[in-house]
């Protein structure tokens, strides 16, 4: 059974996964925005890293603003700004900021002259979808600025980029004095949060770089390499760094956290002098507003306002920490790995166990291990994995189990527990439920204990009593004493008539089955003076019963057809155990087991329980030949109520018996009945 239930589980499982895995290619809207959501959790869970260091924000910030005046300040201070950023040992200066419109001619060639002078300065612009008016001039310097080593692979046609039809671009002066420009676009997700950055787009055929992308090809001296394959671009290159950006040349940001982590000085420190002569030596510098009233705010994973210059400073960081959060081929491979793994997991751990709730604990635990799991790879290797479809497929799993354990698995219980708890303990009956197999058709030798269990002259109090008196009496015994039965683990095998028959050890184990059906016989003498305590109070005859018990190997089993069959034992042990009953009319008394009885109680008492042995008290009564055995069977009385020297002087008759001598056995016997009214002892 147990086997069967890991196979049907396991199977459940790995189908859940399989569709899991299905929905999982298909790239619905709904789970894609879901496992953002999550993925923004696990950046906040993750916290706070360091930037590059090289990498600092000139801003236009609130002080700048207080002291300079509004924004836009006169070009000829953005000219000293570039000086000053150039003398406090800048490597590349980029800008976030384009300048569209003419301002006074003295400003534009001072702002032009200060840009032309530092050679370092890479200009910003942005495309649009409305037209735009531009100079031939400016539309020649953006054309300088594409990227010139396009690598395309066979049957490709064209670059299968973001296109927009129209840009807006810096006056002619700005942008000729320029070194290079970048669009500063930034596109967000469709809930509005910015999670990757646009490196690449297409204006009339040709690629060009974000201003990012264009700062990182001035500062490290390279050329960029753009690879492009049919599906989009295979591969994007800035000297020793290969940048993972989709086939859309998206890159997903690897953010450091909220407003401020990266060396940020406000522009009017850099414009009065303020700063220390290497504060930005080496440095990639980005300048943008990050005042809130220009509102170049972006929404993130971290921070719902961040200023955008912090997200191509990102970009820079990324690239040159070399710090990207990785999706190839083998994160998805590990992806589909995850929806297959975990669900087959808890299918074999829920396989072992019964107990909703700790199937629900098990599930929890394998939740937390999967989660632990996705954010220790993202945290401490950079491995962007989805997070919500091994989430799915397992909870999917979870529901598809208790499922079929609900509508399979306990209906089937419970029409278990309401076919056998009349007739074994409540204990048994769980243990029969969580082996259900061995109820089917069939049987198989054991070795067991039989129980037979009758009341004396029953024909004759029958007839003096009415239908209705008759089952009262039958109710208030059999009820009772199958009681006792169940609550020594023994089987309620049969009613016949008045009769009871009860099983010990099958169908299921009871280690020390002769002792379990002693106690029995034991209690049910016990318990029969209060039922005939009952009876008198009924008007209803008192009764005697007598109880046989053999143990011995039998068969065990269903036996029937599949539609209806009877759970029993069958064999000479059963046979015994009948006439064992019956002797005890012979014998005046009340219960009589076998020598095989004696020998497995008392081999199992002495090796585990000394004082179990000591609560019975058993008599040797005789040594009788019964049909269908060749050899003669010992008997012996069991009672809690003999006293030792009654059954020390009935061996002693007994022995004198066996060797022939006849009168000194009836002697003692004579003695034991007019002294102890022992009813045995009259029949000798």
């Amino acid at each position: 059974m147990k086997t069967k239930r890991l196979i049907i589980f396991t199977v459940i499982g790995i189908v859940i996964s399989l569709l899991t895995v299905f929905v999982y290619r298909q790239k619905i809207d709904f789970f894609t925005s879901l496992d953002l959501k999550l993925k923004d959790v696990r950046f906040r869970a993750r916290g706070e890293r360091k930037p590059a260091p090289n990498v600092a924000i000139v801003a236009i910030d609130s002080k700048s603003i207080n002291e300079l005046g509004r924004w836009p300040w006169d070009r000829k201070v953005l000219g000293k700004l570039v000086r000053n950023i150039k003398s406090y040992g800048a490597k590349t200066i980029a800008f976030d900021i384009v300048f569209s419109e003419a301002s006074n001619p003295d400003s534009d060639r001072a702002f032009a002259d200060a840009i032309k002078e530092n050679g370092n300065v890479i200009a910003g612009y942005f495309f649009r979808q409305e037209a735009e008016k531009q100079s031939a001039e400016s539309s020649e310097t953006l054309q300088s600025s594409k990227i010139k080593v396009v690598r395309m692979s066979e049957n490709v046609t064209e670059v299968p980029l973001i296109t927009y039809p129209n840009v807006e671009l810096n006056i002619p002066q700005v942008s000729e004095a320029s070194e290079g420009a970048g669009f500063f676009n930034i596109l967000p997700d469709k809930d509005g949060i910015i999670r990757t950055k646009t490196l690449l787009m297409l204006y009339d055929g040709d690629p060009y770089p974000s201003l990012s992308l264009a700062g990182l090809r001035h500062y490290m001296g390279s050329e960029i390499v753009l690879d492009i394959a049919p599906y989009g671009v295979s591969g994007l290159i800035i000297k020793d760094a290969l940048i993972p950006a989709d086939e859309s040349g998206r890159l997903t940001l690897n953010y450091y956290g909220k407003q401020g982590m990266f060396k940020t000085i406000p522009a009017v420190d850099v414009i009065k002098n303020r700063l220390s002569a290497s504060a930005l030596k080496d440095a990639l510098v980005f300048v943008g507003a990050t005042e809130i009233g220009i509102y170049d705010m972006r929404a993130t994973p971290l921070d719902p306002i961040l200023p955008g210059v912090e997200i191509h400073a990102t970009v820079a960081s990324n690239v040159l920490q070399k710090n990207f959060l990785i999706r190839d081929g083998r994160v998805i491979f590990l992806e589909i790995a995850f929806i297959l793994l975990f669900p087959v997991l808890l299918s074999v751990i829920l396989s072992l166990t019964r107990r909703t709730i700790i199937s629900l604990l098990f599930l929890l635990i394998t939740m937390a291990v999967y989660l632990y799991i996705n954010y220790f790879l993202f945290a401490d290797y950079f491995l962007n994995t989805v997070v919500i479809f091994p989430i799915i497929s397992t909870g999917l799993t979870y529901i598809g189990l208790e499922a079929y354990r609900n509508i399979v698995e306990e209906r089937q219980s419970r029409f278990l527990k309401k076919a056998f708890t009349s007739y074994v303990s409540p204990a048994l009956v769980k243990e029969i439920i969580t082996k259900p197999d061995m109820l089917k058709l069939g049987g198989e030798k054991r070795e067991i204990t039989v129980l037979f269990s009758d009341i004396r002259g029953f024909t004759s109090i029958s007839e003096k009593l009415t239908p209705e008196g008759l089952v009262l009496l039958l109710n208030k015994y059999l009820g009772p004493m199958t009681d006792i039965v169940l609550k020594n683990s023994g089987t309620l095998d049969k009613y016949i008539g008045d009769a009871i028959m009860a099983l010990y050890n099958a169908p299921l184990d009871v280690k020390n089955h002769s002792a379990s059906a002693c106690q029995t016989a034991i209690e049910m003498m016990d318990r029969l003076k209060e039922v005939n305590d009952s009876f008198y109070e009924s008007g209803i005859p008192e009764i005697n019963i007598g109880v046989g018990i053999n143990t011995g190997d039998v068969i065990v089993g269903n036996m029937g057809t599949d539609i209806r069959f009877d759970y029993t034992a069958i064999g000479d042990t059963v046979n015994l155990a009948s006439r064992l009953e019956g002797m005890n009319k012979v014998y005046k008394t009340n219960l009589i087991i076998s020598e095989f009885t004696f020998k497995h109680f008392s081999s199992v008492a002495l090796n585990a329980e000394r004082q179990t042995l000591n609560a019975f008290h058993f008599r040797e009564l005789d040594l009788i030949k019964v049909k269908g055995k060749d050899q003669p069977v010992t008997i012996y009385e069991i009672s809690s109520g003999l006293s030792d020297d009654v059954i020390q002087k009935f061996k002693e008759a007994l022995t004198l018996y066996r060797k022939q001598q006849f009168k000194d056995a009836l002697g003692i016997f004579q003695n034991l009945v007019s002294e102890y009214k022992d009813k045995p002892s009259e029949q000798r």
